[in-house]
């Protein structure tokens, strides 16, 4: 056996968080069984009507090797003295009935339940996505999406596959197994069932050991398949980080070393399989050899016919095919069980950030935006914000100012209720955002980030995600004041231009200018810009300056910059550091107070002289 002393330290940690995981997963097959019931107990009609075809299709299929008994018995006319060459018609055609009628059953149950496990998958896979985009911005923050999409992806599979298998399989093997049985022992020996009986016994518990045994094995083997999945994606999305570093070969080494543990794990559980396959079918040729054994010494004895030495050898062929795809079975309803935990755990996951059960939608009058006394921190060594309080007066504009780290964005967070304060309040019109539902908060209040991500699709499609359903018209005017139309006209396809995965086809200042145009079709009553300019050029800034000015005349509006010049037109600047407000007041006033924003302000200004002379 290969050691395992080169893998200890990866996979030591790994071993201790499996064996935990199993002992939960012991109890919760039952709990994820109890979950999946009531979203298949909504098709009960046809549930019925598949069992019922189920059950015609088995007995149509123990109904063959019947007849086919009867055949052999009306051929063989030895001991009449007469050789019979002409085969009952009436048998041979109700033989390939029964085998029709299989089929035709068979594929009856699997039309009728098919809306059953398909429907189920929907239903869940919805909920599991509508589950994720109401969670706070802390899980998502922590949780890597390519974990989550194949946590889902595998989940939604482990659905369909524990339903087929359960009804299409285990059922109709454990009802042929019992019709079986009970035939042999009532028409012959008893020895016959007993031998039936025990290979069945003996196969299970087999299965059942050395499945348990390697579970941990597959288990294993899928955890790193996800970390090198994740692996994978997060390189993928930082292209082009990776190509400024030339870090080319250093990804791929990093993705290599994760599948080199996948494989190892793979190959592990393949070993496994194979001794599993093994001793499956070690026990059924014993088992079949022993039953014609005893059918052969019934026939020489004169107490069986060759009719009945063929029953028995068609049983157990039959039973063989099921019996040997039953471990295959158990296997994957047990791995299905195993991701469909992961599923539901996601849909179980704690919702941080949830409408109070009288939460009322949030009524605008003018747009008053309030933070009282609030102090926040994401974790609880690390204050972000302390004891923050100011008002933005309806239909003015309030700009936030500060070094990094001093709280800035923090405060958009916040007011978008991404996570909840721990202390004081934030009011819009007098009304505690925690009070009324988020869809109607996030519904007053349009934001052009800093960091703008698009959606790997069009440009009017980004656009009009401002305000699904917008007219073409309403496109092309929010890209105007945008001043993005010019630019979007030069493109061969013009607004079907595709922007690529997260928009990395465009430039910083075409992603922003899309953004910008986003949010002023959506057209809020709040307008919150974090840095909303910091990408554009100077004859871009100042165009889009004056047509947020322009409109923070018509919104409330909160101004996150780092350049001071644009923001000078404020009617309330307010100056952060170390999560306070350490001043406040127009820019006129902060400079005649000589304190930190005036030396912002003059280190800004020198870097605007410095810097053209730098470039010349």
């Amino acid at each position: 056996m290969r050691t395992r002393s080169s893998t200890t330290t990866h996979s030591a940690p790994l071993r201790v968080a499996n064996t935990n995981q199993e002992s939960l997963r012991q109890t919760n097959d039952w709990q994820v069984l109890a979950t999946l019931l009531p979203y298949l107990w909504r098709y009960r009609g046809r549930l019925l009507w598949a069992l019922l075809f189920l059950v015609a299709a088995k007995l149509a299929h123990i109904g063959v090797p019947l007849l086919l008994k009867q055949l052999v018995d009306a051929m063989d006319q030895t001991q009449l003295g007469t050789v019979v060459l002409v085969v009952p018609l009436g048998l041979l055609f109700a033989y390939g009935g029964l085998r029709l009628a299989t089929t035709l059953f068979t594929e009856l149950r699997e039309v009728v339940f098919a809306k059953v496990t398909q429907g189920a998958v929907r239903t869940i896979a919805l909920q599991v996505f509508a589950h994720l985009h109401t969670l706070s911005l802390r899980f998502h923050l922590s949780r890597q999406t390519g974990g989550v999409t194949r946590d889902i992806e595998r989940g939604t599979r482990g659905i369909s596959s524990l339903v087929s298998y359960t009804l299409y399989s285990i059922v109709p093997t454990l009802l042929e197994i019992t019709l079986v049985v009970g035939y042999l022992l009532w028409h012959y020996d008893w020895t016959f069932a007993l031998i039936a009986l025990t290979a069945l016994v003996l196969y299970i518990a087999y299965t059942i050991g050395v499945t348990e045994w390697r579970t941990h094995f597959r288990r294993t083997m899928n955890e790193l398949d996800s970390k090198a999945n994740v692996r994978a994606i997060d390189s993928l999305l930082n292209y082009e980080t990776v190509k400024y570093f030339g870090n080319e070969a250093f990804e791929l080494q990093r993705y290599d070393e994760s599948m080199a543990r996948w494989e190892r794990a793979a190959i592990q559980s393949q070993y496994s399989l194979s001794l599993l396959n093994l001793g499956q079918s070690l026990i059924i040729a014993v088992a079949v050899s022993l039953m014609l054994w005893r059918a052969t010494v019934g026939v020489a004895a004169g107490q069986m016919t060759l009719g009945d030495l063929v029953l028995v050898n068609a049983f157990m062929l039959q039973l063989y095919v099921p019996l040997n795809f039953l471990g295959v079975i158990y296997r994957e309803i047990k791995q299905s069980l195993t991701d469909m935990d992961r599923l539901f755990r996601l849909l179980r996951e704690n919702q941080e950030v949830a409408d109070q059960p009288e939460a009322q939608p949030l009524s605008v009058s003018g747009g008053e935006i309030t933070f009282a006394n609030v102090t926040f921190a994401y974790e609880p060594n690390r204050p972000i914000l302390r004891d923050v309080s100011f008002t933005v007066p309806t239909g003015t504009t309030t700009a936030v100012v500060g070094p990094s780290g001093a709280g800035k964005s923090t405060l958009a967070r916040l007011l978008f209720r991404f996570y909840d304060v721990q202390q004081g309040q934030i009011l819009i019109d007098g009304q505690d955002i925690r009070q009324v539902t988020q869809h109607s908060l996030r519904s007053a209040i349009g934001i052009v980030p800093q960091d703008t991500v698009l959606f790997n699709d069009d440009i009017g499609y980004n656009i009009s995600y401002g305000k699904p359903g917008a007219t073409e018209a309403e496109i092309t005017a929010a890209a105007q004041a945008a001043n993005i139309h010019p630019f979007i006209q030069s493109l061969p396809e013009g607004y079907r231009t595709q922007v690529g995965e997260r928009g990395l086809k465009l430039s910083g200042g075409e992603k922003q200018r899309v953004a910008i145009a986003r949010t002023l079709l959506k057209n809020p009553p709040i307008l919150l810009f974090d840095e909303a300019t910091s990408a554009l050029d100077s004859h871009s800034e100042q165009a889009i300056q004056q047509e947020l000015r322009r409109l923070a005349e018509q919104h409330t509006a909160l101004v996150i910059a780092h350049r001071l010049s644009t923001i000078v037109h404020a009617e309330q600047i307010l100056v952060m550091r170390d999560g306070q407000i350490v001043e406040r007041g127009t820019h006129t006033h902060l400079l005649t107070k000589n304190g930190l924003y005036a030396q912002m302000w003059a280190l800004q200004q020198q870097d605007e002289v410095v810097v053209p002379a730098v470039t010349q």
